[in-house]
């Protein structure tokens, strides 16, 4: 089953990307244990003395699935609140009773924190209801934009789920290729053969796998394996210090896996001519194309991996080699029938 991260206090966040964002901790220090949570999650925070969850209480009340990040949303509000310039103008301008119904709207879904962009001066109600709220106030020299655009970032690859798989993870060509198939089949020294003509290794083994958007899966190598590769008989090889910087990729979005499988003549025939071994496996619940290349006597692999890239590109972008040969064999025939 996939591994993920469920929780990051606000107090985390700020210790981790506070030089980054350029923040500053303005009021609400007492809510630094406040947690934010992945966008699917509906438990509630904690009160700020500690990391544990609780049930819904008099102060903090449970809310449902709300999103991580995004600009000030009354209606459908995020765990943090990005407040700009037009969003303080907006309070500012308000009459005494509405504005006062507005703040209570703001900190009644309880928000993990909120941040004030571009270096907006920070009205001083809002300082007093963050710390009556304990809700961590924060400034940043950042755009609204940036400052939202860059949090999600951070937060989508922190709690997306994380799939460990057996195999050998590659660039081939600028794309993502995993390499499985039975131990001992020959995928490290596959690996060791592309790398020497110029191809990018980004983890041996045990690569790792998260889903960051609805159509995108990242590939990373754990820090214990980066550089790493295996292969039978040299044992362990440092693929950084034997070819250079230029030979390892830290992460790649995975776009095809390849499955060298020992195959006999009988089974090489029943492959079809034209369309080949393609299929798809699922991947994250993502389907990601696979092609099963036969491994036997006389066969180049890498040469084979190389094109199988270069022509699953060609069909992303719409072109299918098979399909214009079964035209043009469709097209030669009828004028054929024509001239007869």
């Amino acid at each position: 089953m996939p591994d993920m991260v469920s929780q990051i206090t606000v107090k985390e966040l700020f210790d981790s990307h506070s030089d980054k964002f350029g923040m500053k901790w303005i009021a609400g220090q007492q809510g630094g244990a406040n947690i934010i949570l992945p966008e699917e999650s509906k438990d509630t925070h904690t009160t700020g003395k500690g990391t544990k969850r609780k049930k819904v209480s008099s102060k903090r009340k449970t809310t449902e699935s709300r999103s991580l990040v995004g600009y000030l949303n009354l209606i459908h509000p995020h765990q943090i609140q990005i407040l700009g310039g037009t969003e303080l103008k907006y309070f500012e301008g308000l009459r005494s009773i509405s504005k006062q119904d507005a703040i209570r709207q703001l900190f009644m879904p309880d928000p993990a924190c909120i941040v004030v962009s571009n270096n907006n001066a920070v009205p001083t109600f809002l300082k007093k209801k963050c710390n009556e709220h304990s809700v961590p106030l924060f400034s940043s020299p950042l755009t609204s934009n940036k400052l939202t655009d860059s949090l999600h970032y951070y937060l989508s690859h922190l709690f997306a789920d994380v799939l460990t798989l057996h195999g050998v993870y590659l660039e081939v060509h600028a794309i993502g290729v995993l390499l499985t198939g039975p131990s001992g089949v020959g995928k490290s020294e596959l690996a060791l053969e592309l790398i020497t003509r110029g191809h990018r290794l980004v983890a041996d083994d045990a690569p790792q796998f998260s889903r960051v958007a609805p159509d995108i899966i990242n590939g990373t190598c754990p820090a214990a394996l980066q550089d790493f590769l295996e292969v039978r008989g040299l044992g362990l090889i440092n693929v950084r210090a034997l070819f250079g910087d230029s030979a390892i990729k830290i992460n790649k979005y995975l776009r095809l896996i390849i499955r060298l499988e020992p195959l006999s003549k009988e089974s090489i025939k029943q492959i079809d001519r034209l369309e080949g071994s393609y299929a798809t496996q699922t991947i994250l619940d993502l389907e990601i194309p696979e092609i099963t290349l036969p491994v036997a006597p006389g066969r180049n692999l890498a040469v084979l991996l190389e094109c199988a890239a270069r022509n699953h590109m060609l069909r992303m972008s719409g072109y299918n080699a098979s399909e214009e040969f079964s035209e043009r064999q469709r097209h030669i025939i009828a004028q054929n029938k024509k001239t007869r």
